[in-house]
């Protein structure tokens, strides 16, 4: 496999005797990434093998998806793939609005503030409520926790890797 891949879930259980899994999902388009006929991947993070499937059928049940994978059906043939992560290939990532990113585009940006200073490094995503939280490491100092809401985050160029904020009050205490 060539292309690039894409975090969407992470399986987490076995559903029943009938070979399905239970995914903990990680991307803002469940539904279309879960549909029927879609091709994922799962990916060992341990030893970084992956395997191809296609969806068999899926539904969502308490915050997590039970999905049914061609070629399944039995559970045993499924526990082995338990903390095993659901990959999709770059050639299936949908193209988003211009105000919208993926997290691998934000993350290891460098970031700006409006008076020419550079603050550090995006170096994750937190989703803790109403807005994401983005991460930026610096060289010195605690990280900074930049809300994703148009006063702070001012402009971000994903081609240059560069983000530029303006620095509220009491946002780099």
């Amino acid at each position: 496999m060539s292309d690039k891949l894409y975090t969407i879930g992470k399986i987490v259980n076995t559903q029943g005797i009938r070979g399905e899994l239970k995914i903990f999902p990680e991307t803002d388009f469940p539904d279309e990434r879960f549909a029927k006929g879609s091709a994922l991947v799962f990916y060992d993070p341990e030893k970084h093998t992956t395997l191809p499937v296609i969806v068999e059928s899926a539904r969502e049940h308490k915050k997590l998806f039970i999905i049914k994978f061609e070629g399944f059906s039995n559970i045993n043939e499924v526990e082995k793939y338990k903390g095993w992560l659901l990959k999709v290939e770059e050639k299936y990532v949908f193209e988003l609005p211009d105000d919208e990113f993926y997290h691998h585009e934000i993350i290891g940006c460098t970031v700006v503030t409006d008076e020419g200073e550079e603050l550090g490094t995006i170096s994750e995503i937190l989703s803790p409520g109403a807005n994401d939280v983005w991460v930026v490491e610096r060289e010195v100092g605690k990280p900074v926790l930049l809300p994703y809401i148009d006063e702070v985050i001012l402009e971000v160029n994903i081609a240059e890797k560069r983000v530029k904020a303006h620095i509220m009050e009491g946002l780099l205490d």
